[in-house]
């Protein structure tokens, strides 16, 4: 159960983050803000900013306690991101070495141990956000909805295609 005080905190942060979408100037301060937001929401390790390419993920931003996936294009079915988009609802990955939406020869060299994935857009993704944590950890309902919340921001503030 998650403490009431973390409960306010998430929503005191999360309203704080939505208000700097709001004046999100391009795609680029969105990436930064929620690359950023979602790491310190949810206190993970990292978090990616990820969006649709055609058949690949594009690793466009990331806050990380070291350089992982920025800049870097996965093929959407050979990436969680990529799940995510095509189930269009959230995964949770308890231990990445556990799990076979994860391309182990990809997370072996990593500080990755748990991650949490919501789509951009659920119902037509076109994105996502990835959280990860270089600990064993199970993403709990607050964290995911948390998650999924900044996300419906990070649409709205995202520029029309």
């Amino acid at each position: 159960m998650t403490d009431p005080s973390e409960t306010d905190r998430r929503a005191q942060y999360l309203a704080r983050v939505t208000a700097e979408l709001e004046s999100a100037r391009d795609l680029e301060d969105v990436q930064r803000i929620v690359s950023t937001g979602a790491r310190r929401l949810v206190a993970a390790d990292g978090a990616a900013f990820v969006l649709r390419d055609g058949d690949k993920c594009a690793y466009l931003d990331e806050d990380a306690i070291a350089p992982l996936w920025k800049g870097r294009r996965f093929p959407m079915d050979a990436c969680v991101s990529g799940w995510v988009m095509h189930e269009q609802r959230p995964a949770i990955v308890a231990d990445v070495f556990a799990d076979d939406r994860i391309p182990q020869e990809i997370y072996r060299p990593t500080f990755v141990r748990s991650a949490a994935v919501v789509p951009i857009r659920p119902g037509a993704p076109v994105g996502a956000i990835a959280v990860y944590w270089g600990r064993l950890h199970v993403a709990d309902t607050h964290e995911i909805d948390s998650l999924q919340s900044l996300a419906e921001c990070a649409a709205a503030a995202m520029p029309a295609a």
